[in-house]
């Protein structure tokens, strides 16, 4: 398995960069009500967040989360889950819940995570490939995501709530 903690270097701001524990969890509840505020425009309910958020840190079976610090401080966060895919016979990890704080942002945060969940799954031999989506107006997004070389595909999403 891949080491818990890294330190990465961006624009001379040493950032550590570690998997989110359970002390992490009212941060990542706090940031994923915001994305979902900036990005979409949704309110979250905010027992089912802590729920969901608390679930995913008590079991990795459903993912984890990276969390970047500076100063001891966390300016921003992602959540990996998995998908098997048969046509590979590998596993795709998915980058969701991308948060970092607006007074951290354009300062390579997403960057340290993103290559930090590279570096992870090249280590995992089972891993084929990683994947997003991305709310469709969310032009900022999409553009750091093709800067770092991930390609858009031509697949649409479809979901029925249950």
């Amino acid at each position: 398995m891949y080491p818990l903690n890294s330190e990465r270097w961006t624009d001379s701001i040493p950032m550590h960069i570690r998997r989110a524990d359970r002390s992490d969890a009212e941060t990542l509840v706090a940031f994923n009500r915001a994305m979902a505020a900036e990005t979409e425009d949704k309110s979250l309910n905010l027992d089912a967040l802590r729920s969901g958020v608390r679930a995913l840190l008590l079991n990795e079976d459903k993912g984890f989360y990276l969390v970047a610090e500076r100063e001891a401080r966390i300016v921003g966060s992602l959540m990996i889950t998995t998908e098997w895919s048969d046509w590979r016979d590998g596993t795709f990890w998915w980058v969701q819940s991308v948060y970092v704080r607006p007074d951290a942002r354009r300062q390579g945060v997403y960057t340290a995570l993103y290559t930090e969940v590279k570096d992870r799954a090249r280590a995992e031999p089972d891993v084929c490939g990683l994947r997003l989506y991305v709310e469709k107006d969310n032009a900022a997004a999409r553009d750091a995501y093709r800067t770092l070389g991930m390609k858009e595909t031509p697949y649409r999403m479809y979901e029925e709530m249950l």
